[in-house]
This record gives C-alpha cells, structure tokens and sequence, in this order.
C-alpha cells in the first residue's frame, strides 16, 4: 500500500499549538494545499481528520476527483491540554520548565490536560493497521496534522522517541510512504526505539 500524507495549510488563529481546536484555513493555507496536490496521486482512497482545517479541503480534493472522502477521527492532531492555542513563546514564561521537558522528550511528559504522546502514537498505529488491511495494494491519501506526520516519519527513519518533535513538516506538505516496503511490526517498534538501541 501506497500512503500519502498532506498536511493541512496555513490557519487563521496561525501558530502555537492548535491541536483540537477547529481553525478555518486562510487563503494562503488553501493554495499551499491546491499546489501540494497537483503533482499527486492517482489516489483510490481519501480520508481525513474531522477538524475543518483538513475536512473543508478533502471534501474539495474529493468532489474534484470524484472520490468519495471519509472522515476518520483516529487521524487528528494530538491534544494538548491547557496548551492549547498557546504558542512556545508563551508557555516559556507560564510553564518553561514542563515545555522544556516536553521538547526533550514528548513520551515522557504530557501537557496537563493533554492526551499522552504513547496514547495518540496507539490511535494512529491502530489506524494505520486498518488502512494496510482493507487498502492492500491501493494507493491512499489521508489529509492529517503535523503531529501524525512527525510520528509517522519519525517511525521511519527509525529516530529515537525523544526525537519526535524534530522531524520538520510544513504546511501543505505531502509526503509518501511506502509501507509495503516495511516489515510492519519492525515499523511499529521502530516509534517507541530508545537511545542507543539498535535498528
């Protein structure tokens, strides 16, 4: 199977951490999308998180390649607690030495309120698992977050857990896996691989 990743465009609300909050797309963030997808596909599958900065444009993208999209919960962002719709900047003055910890290691500290890190990686792993069962040898578009993203890729690469948060995704980038490529479990173990432990 053949997994293409877009993340969404530029918002309204702009940065900081806008995890469960439904922000609209700028003008901007809706060319940053349209551009992203013009050298893409064919795709057989479209799906989407539910929130509208991803939703309002699959349901665009589907109607255009007639397509039908699912909205699919397990693939929003992770949510961040009290931080949410606070930028880094922000939270460096309220909450530097849990941001800190944050940055250094994502598993290992929660923002309060937040969904752990372990628990959203599980979501995704699981829904991962479904698309590779029911889409064998399709070609799959799922229009996510940057958190997905990084996670994803991050597996990828094999990094370490604590360093998730480095992986660098724009707006409006697309990205390709090749899961076919991957041994799944070696995938999945790959997210959780500690320092020093080898590939």
């Amino acid at each position: 199977m053949i997994l293409d990743l877009l993340r969404h465009g530029e918002t309204e609300l702009g940065g900081g951490l806008r995890g469960s909050l439904d922000d609209a797309l700028t003008e901007r963030g809706w060319q940053q999308m349209h551009e992203a997808v013009v050298a893409g596909g064919p795709w057989d599958v479209l799906l989407s998180s539910p929130l509208q900065r991803c939703a309002r444009f699959a349901e665009a993208l589907a109607e255009r390649l007639q397509l039908p999209v699912q909205l699919a919960p397990a693939w929003r962002e992770l949510h961040f607690g009290a931080w949410e719709g606070r930028s880094a900047a922000h939270l460096m003055q309220t909450d530097a030495e849990a941001l800190g910890r944050f940055w250094a290691d994502p598993y290992s500290c929660t923002p309060p309120g937040g969904e752990p890190v372990a628990a959203f990686a599980t979501r995704v792993h699981q829904a991962l698992a479904a698309l590779r069962q029911e889409h064998v040898g399709q070609r799959v578009l799922v229009v996510t977050h940057g958190g997905v993203m990084r996670l994803l890729l991050a597996q990828a690469r094999g990094l370490p857990r604590e360093q998730l948060l480095q992986v660098e995704v724009g707006h409006g980038a697309l990205l390709r896996l090749d899961l076919d490529a991957f041994d799944q479990q070696a995938f999945k173990q790959q997210a959780f691989k500690q320092p020093g432990t080898p590939s």
